[in-house]
């Protein structure tokens, strides 16, 4: 009995490293052509009643972490706006996951570089739900290159908007609805603290976000607003077949202390807490979840 209850929680059996076929996405990348599928919690998350009638809005909640994140909010007792590109087959998979919670769905696509775009998915969430309790700023693009030379100002341009200005405009926008107790987090990752130079220009706006997050914490606590945000060292989702070729997908989190990449499905607990009453202490911090990669 004892033996069996160790394995189960060793880190490196509780998801095996992944055997990885050959497979390259074109942008945006879309979870249903991943392999292997990346495992969100559909089957492993139990919610505690932590969200119970909160109102979220989750950028990048088609696939990966955002999905993980929008199916654990649920289970928990949120209702979740599910902000995408233009995804649809995936973000109709994720809404399907958060009303099997008997939780309500609202899926909203569009480009958040467009600050207008950023103040209709609000304004949507406003409509919908009536407020505004948690704000996860997930969504990112990335797109490496080798040379300096190969990266061109309009990419540069691309990221940043996308990356850091979108938590601008959607952090402005939300503030007004949201009262004491609520809680905004922004997906950062290890590369603003260990970047990858093939990544400049997406590692330097990982760095603007941890910054960004250290800020607007101070900036808006005089409202009662937390602001936390979690760094993600590699993690399986459809940005990695998408930006890498197939013989650095294979190769992906092999270079961490558990020698995988995380499963979106891992981070998910983290975004729990920082949303839920239980962090009522806990504002202007950056969570790391690296496989042991690298402190931050």
């Amino acid at each position: 009995m004892a033996k069996s209850q160790v394995a189960e929680q060793d880190p490196k059996q509780a998801h095996p490293k992944p055997n990885f076929p050959d497979q390259e996405q074109d942008f945006p990348g879309k979870e249903k052509h991943m392999e292997p599928k990346a495992d969100h919690g559909e089957e492993s998350y139990v919610g505690s009643g932590k969200l119970v009638d909160r109102k979220a809005i989750i950028t990048g909640a088609d696939s990966g972490i955002g999905r993980a994140v929008a199916i654990a909010y649920a289970r928990e007792g949120a209702d979740v706006l599910i902000s995408y590109f233009s995804e649809d087959d995936d973000a109709a998979e994720t809404a399907r996951w958060v009303e099997a919670a008997e939780r309500k769905a609202v899926r909203v696509g569009g480009d958040i570089q467009d600050e207008e775009h950023c103040k209709r998915i609000v304004q949507q969430a406003v409509d919908e739900f009536g407020q505004i309790d948690i704000l996860v700023n997930n969504a990112a693009f990335q797109m490496p290159h080798d040379n300096l030379e190969e990266f061109t100002s309009e990419q540069f341009e691309r990221t940043y908007r996308t990356n850091i200005f979108s938590m601008f405009y959607l952090c402005k926008a939300a503030a007004p609805h949201m009262k004491p107790g609520s809680a905004i987090i922004n997906t950062t990752s290890i590369q603003a603290f260990n970047p990858s130079p093939n990544l400049l220009d997406y590692a330097s706006t990982k760095g603007a976000i941890a910054n960004f997050t250290k800020g607007l914490a101070k900036l808006v606590m005089k409202q009662g607003i937390r602001v936390n945000a979690v760094a993600p060292g590699p993690v399986w989702t459809p940005l990695i077949p998408m930006s890498f070729d197939t013989e650095k997908t294979k190769q992906f989190g092999a270079n961490t202390a558990l020698e995988r990449p995380a499963q979106p499905a891992e981070l998910a607990p983290v975004y729990v807490l920082l949303a839920s009453p239980e962090a009522t202490y806990i504002t202007g911090e950056i969570y790391g979840i690296t496989g042991g990669k690298t402190p931050l």
